[in-house]
């Protein structure tokens, strides 16, 4: 066997396939986009390499068959950031099973990163965003959202064998969207229901620069500045809606507003996955995209995708995240013209899955359970300390 740097456009057509190779068999695979994982490497396209930096390898056997590949990471912003030790990370990482096979991955990150510095790494992680390549999947061997981390079981061995312990769980909520709110969440969600100064409205396409900037408002109250979250520029937030237009369903996309404030949101897109896997291969040139819109509009996706929810600290534990589901909830079936006992009935979506919640955020897991989610997929955040003297410390539980 032997590692090579990927360094040119073979090695990044080898990296690419290399999963999909792997996969060829079994039908819960669905290949992303090239260009989802290749902007992840483009330091054009991706700013955390203005400060941070990220390399990559494959493995071959002796017939030069490509049988594994592994990313290494380091991102200022996060190397120190509650850690007692210097965190680096590693990602992308896709193997036969074969532990020897695998330690020559992970020893080749170890190696690069202590050469940097770092004293410990966290896998599999994206090098950007926590929504993207987060976690390796330990429950739920069914289909994957759109740029969710997909693997074989054994790949938990392979981490745990090398000394990788779980860092946190990540769990994903799943509803099915047809069945009624709880009494519970109506009773929570009634004072501010029936408060006049309280208002919900959807997403409106030919406002998006509106309701982008509501959005940036919620986020940078409820996040930005703490909690070592980044303050989201205006123009990110904007360039932010621009990029998802194409696949936003206006009506899924919700916003609630205090005296005419914005003071909360939640976001549903329609799932991509259910659209990515009717297009073969990795390419988006203009027949992907024009393929990929007409499945879009002609509803192949019957599962919401919940990106984010969002309440400014003011507002919170008032029962606003409650409202603003009754007030999607309603509206779907106002529009559907459905009785309060079967409001979904003939709706377009039957299913939605949440975005991974942290099993250090108990807070966000009551809200998952409050509107009737159900964990159907668990992925494990590992991390490994290469003194292995060091006590190791799970993350921080969020009160």
């Amino acid at each position: 066997m032997k590692l090579l740097t990927v360094t040119n456009n073979e090695h990044i057509r080898q990296f690419l396939e290399c999963p999909v190779q792997l996969y060829k068999d079994d039908p819960n695979y669905i290949r992303p986009f090239d260009h989802d994982v290749e902007n992840v490497f483009d330091p054009a396209k991706n700013k955390l390499f203005k400060k941070g930096e990220a390399c990559r390898w494959i493995l071959v056997d002796n017939q030069g068959n490509t049988i594994g590949r592994v990313a290494a990471f380091i991102n200022p912003s996060t190397v120190h950031k509650d850690n007692k030790q210097p965190t680096g990370g590693m990602g992308f990482f896709d193997c036969i099973n074969n532990q020897e096979a695998a330690n020559m991955l992970f020893d080749q990150c170890k190696t690069w990163l202590t050469e940097r510095g770092m004293e410990a790494m966290d896998g599999p992680i994206n090098f950007g965003e926590r929504d993207r390549w987060w976690g390796c999947l330990a429950e739920g061997y069914d289909e994957p959202n759109y740029c969710m981390h997909y693997n074989a079981p054994y790949y938990n061995e392979l981490y745990q064998n090398y000394g990788f312990q779980v860092y946190f769980k990540q769990y994903t909520y799943y509803r099915d969207v047809r069945t009624p709110l709880s009494q519970k969440l109506m009773d929570k969600a009634a004072n501010v229901w029936n408060d006049p100064d309280y208002t919900f409205e959807h997403y409106q396409h030919d406002q998006l620069e509106k309701y982008a900037l509501d959005f940036h408002k919620v986020y940078n109250a409820a996040w930005g500045g703490h909690g070592g979250v980044k303050v989201m520029p205006e123009k990110v937030a904007i360039n932010m809606f621009k990029s998802m237009k194409m696949v936003i369903d206006a009506e899924m996309m919700w916003y609630a507003y205090y005296k005419g404030e914005p003071v909360a949101f939640y976001l549903q897109i329609p799932e991509l996955n259910q659209i990515k896997k009717k297009l073969s291969g990795g390419s988006f040139g203009w027949w992907q995209k024009l393929m990929f819109m007409f499945h879009r509009k002609t509803g192949a996706s019957k599962k919401l995708f919940a990106l984010v929810f969002g309440v400014v600290p003011s507002q919170q534990r008032k029962g606003v995240e409650s409202a603003i589901v009754k007030a999607f909830n309603e509206h779907v079936r106002k529009s559907l013209g459905n009785p309060p006992e079967d409001p979904f009935r003939d709706f377009r979506y039957e299913s939605l899955e949440m975005n991974w919640i942290g099993d250090f955020n108990p807070k966000m897991m009551r809200t998952c359970e409050l509107i009737g989610g159900e964990i159907s997929k668990v992925h494990h955040t590992y991390r490994k300390l290469f003194d292995e003297s060091v006590e190791f410390e799970r993350m921080k539980i969020i009160h």
